[in-house]
């Protein structure tokens, strides 16, 4: 479990408050989406986590270790994996597999638990077919989840994903959210998803929103989407799939416990035959 307490920040002591007082709790294997209009304190906040800033007031708990405690920050570092918005920026080698190894490499970890660990993040991330390419040659998609099969040769128990899909077309956005929902499904691993593409929030568990660096909201997706009041004051429009499901479920085309992850889900529910491989071509 990740505990947020009273988590206090700004950047100098003549500057306004960035982080003001945050409390939160993310259980393991939990999703969690962070949203807020620019200067809500996000990235910041999503910084704290595994110790690339540190609590001026407050703490972060991180499986029971304390980010305040110098001596925890390497294992820290190890628990919670960060996957920024350019991929780019976390690509160290020239060859794929040498990418993934470069991490657990750097733990010290005997070849054969290196060569263990390079084979599963490349098979969980499907970037199995592409371990002998230049990362230079590949798409922003998959250079995307390149960056995170290399956060995750490094066994973390959490994954902060700071505007991961924000560079990429639809089709790489996709493969990214897919991983990300096996990461959670399948591996029992958290995510806290900092996003500006709000329909991205259908493969979480949990929103949070953050204005003026407090915690405005805590709470499911559709539960935040149904608040007017503080969509308007975030400066937030509903996503265009919910309004457009929200009609159909009126119409009795679809049940009311729908929830609306992507178009091709809505599509697929209503039955017109589309599937997601032949929805492009459509």
């Amino acid at each position: 479990m990740i505990e947020v307490k009273g988590l206090e920040f700004r950047y100098s002591p003549d500057t306004e408050i960035v982080l003001d007082g945050i409390d939160l709790m993310i259980p393991t294997g939990n999703s969690v989406g962070i949203v807020g209009s620019n200067g809500s304190g996000k990235s910041t906040f999503a910084r704290h986590l595994n110790g690339l800033h540190f609590p001026q007031a407050g703490d972060i708990v991180v499986d029971g270790l304390s980010v305040k405690d110098d001596s925890h920050i390497y294992l820290i570092r190890q628990k919670v994996g960060m996957v920024f918005q350019n991929p780019d920026n976390q690509i160290v080698a020239t060859i794929v597999e040498d990418d993934v190894a470069f991490g657990p490499e750097n733990l010290g970890l005997s070849r054969t638990e290196i060569t263990k660990r390079v084979e599963w993040a490349l098979e969980v991330t499907h970037m199995a077919e592409y371990r002998y390419r230049s990362p230079s040659t590949l798409s922003g998609g998959q250079k995307q989840r390149l960056a995170i099969a290399s956060v995750l040769a490094m066994k973390p128990a959490h994954i902060v994903f700071d505007e991961p899909t924000s560079m990429l077309d639809p089709y790489g956005r996709d493969e990214v959210l897919q991983v990300m929902d096996s990461l959670r499904d399948q591996l029992n691993i958290s995510i806290i998803h900092i996003t500006h593409h709000l329909e991205e929030l259908f493969h979480l568990d949990t929103v949070v929103a953050l204005d003026k660096g407090k915690v405005v909201f805590t709470g499911a997706p559709l539960e935040f989407f149904k608040d007017g009041d503080l969509l308007t004051k975030l400066k937030i429009r509903k996503p265009a799939i919910l309004t457009v499901t929200d009609e159909l479920k009126k119409a009795g085309y679809l049940k009311s416990s729908f929830i609306p992850r992507t178009p091709q889900c809505v599509i697929s529910e209503l039955g017109f035959g589309v599937t997601a491989s032949t929805l492009e071509d459509k």
